[in-house]
């Protein structure tokens, strides 16, 4: 086989590609069996009519049709991996000559990843922001601790935001109570706005053994409709803070006294805002880099992507959400191009280490084990897409460790020391 490849564009290629007949038989020989299979002629089993009389019944031009259908992608293939190509996108084929038992030509036009001039990294300089660890930071903690620790205390007053309370709940639609509808007993945080829309307006102002109807939108009806939901109030309650002292510090902690619980929450926040630092030199590189580098984008995938997305919508005519979508598909496409194209040139790799501990932790991430996302990734056909999210930050992470990082202060800021160190192999 013989294959040349022309660019049209930075994103599009048209591939020629001859191939000698003889490397088309074993596609001939399926095409007869197939075809063999397909057809009724009398005094023959499916599967065993002679090529000769195929021949004669749908001719030729039928046999080498399906053979050629057969073959193209493999052959199609075969001639972008020898030239080099990353194809995109669907390819376009049209068959130039055909002379039996002598040739086959074609040409494929198809969408490609571009080329890519990547800067040299040693030279970029990336600032971040300072790690700076307030009393106000440290105090926000306590706060929080405070809270898990506190007590509810059942007190006489009017609700108030901030207040706990123990309530009922009816919803009912014309009147009628709806199934599913009746809650009781339930205890809920006034301000929280994490039940129901409208409750938090409702429960201000009641006390113990009031109630009070409002309307809202409710679960398993239209979009639109409303039903009724009466709340009635059975117990308020207030929560009391214990005092921020040394018996605090040993009620929260494993710590002894106040001042070494502040000391562990400065440390740990100050690691914190480290890692946060490596997370924002990340996204400030790739920033720079789509911002600083042509990068070519296909303008037909663009547009399949903008209406398969806006058609699963119901919003192909909608064209201010379409400008919308057009500009976050070309992002994300200019991105995968940009991370590719560093993948490509620092050789990376990923093992199967390193591929199984991203699925668990995206399995944490989606609340599953590893057996059940790993099931659904296989099941979905992701497995490649997440082998390249993989190989995408590694390369990030690679190029990244070349790359001038200090904070506003101007003090340089490793990297690497941030790194999660593995653990020494224990000696026998």
């Amino acid at each position: 086989m013989k294959s040349a490849v022309e660019k049209l564009s930075p994103t599009r290629v048209k591939l020629s590609i001859e191939v000698p007949f003889t490397e088309l038989a074993p596609h001939i020989s399926g095409a007869y069996k197939t075809l063999s299979e397909k057809i009724n002629i009398p005094g023959f089993r499916k599967g065993k009519v002679p090529a000769a009389m195929i021949d004669q019944r749908v001719g030729r031009g039928a046999v080498l049709d399906e053979a050629i259908n057969a073959a193209l992608p493999t052959l199609y293939s075969q001639a972008a991996k020898e030239n080099d190509v990353l194809v995109i996108g669907r390819p376009n084929v049209e068959i130039t000559e055909l002379k039996d038992n002598e040739s086959l030509a074609f040409t494929v036009e198809v969408d490609i990843r571009p080329e890519i001039k990547l800067p040299n990294f040693s030279e970029i300089k990336i600032e971040v922001d300072d790690v700076k660890v307030s009393d106000a930071d440290v105090d926000e903690q306590i706060q929080s601790l405070r809270t898990r620790f506190g007590t509810l205390t059942t007190v006489e007053k009017t609700v108030a935001t901030g207040d706990f309370v123990t309530i009922d709940l009816v919803a009912t639609k014309d009147g009628q109570a709806l199934d599913g509808g009746t809650a009781n007993d339930l205890s809920y945080e006034v301000g929280s706005a994490s039940m129901i829309d409208g409750l938090d307006e409702a429960l201000v102002g009641l006390s113990t053994g009031g109630e009070k109807s409002f309307e809202t939108s409710l679960v398993g009806m239209p979009d639109g409709e409303k039903g009724s939901v009466k709340v009635s109030v059975k117990a308020v309650k207030e929560r009391e803070l214990p005092p921020v002292d040394d018996a605090f510090a040993k009620l929260s902690s494993e710590f002894e006294t106040l001042a070494e619980l502040k000391g562990d929450l400065t440390t740990r926040l100050t690691r914190l805002k480290q890692m946060e630092q490596g997370a924002q030199a990340r996204d400030l590189l790739v920033e720079k880099l789509t911002s600083s580098i042509d990068i070519p984008l296909p303008a037909e995938i663009i547009e399949e992507e903008v209406n398969t997305h806006l058609e699963k919508e119901g919003r192909l005519d909608d064209d201010k959400h379409r400008a919308e979508v057009n500009d976050e598909v070309k992002a994300t496409i200019t991105r995968e191009f940009l991370l590719d194209s560093i993948v490509k040139a620092e050789s990376v790799a990923v093992n199967e280490s390193e591929l199984t501990e991203y699925l668990v932790r995206a399995a944490s991430r989606y609340g599953m084990t590893p057996d059940q996302f790993i099931k659904e990734v296989s099941q979905a056909g992701q497995v490649t897409t997440m082998v390249a999210e993989v190989a995408r930050a590694k390369a990030l992470a690679q190029v990244l460790s070349r790359v001038q990082v200090v904070d506003k202060s101007g003090k340089k800021v490793d990297l690497e020391a941030l790194a999660p160190k593995s653990e020494p192999a224990e000696k026998e």
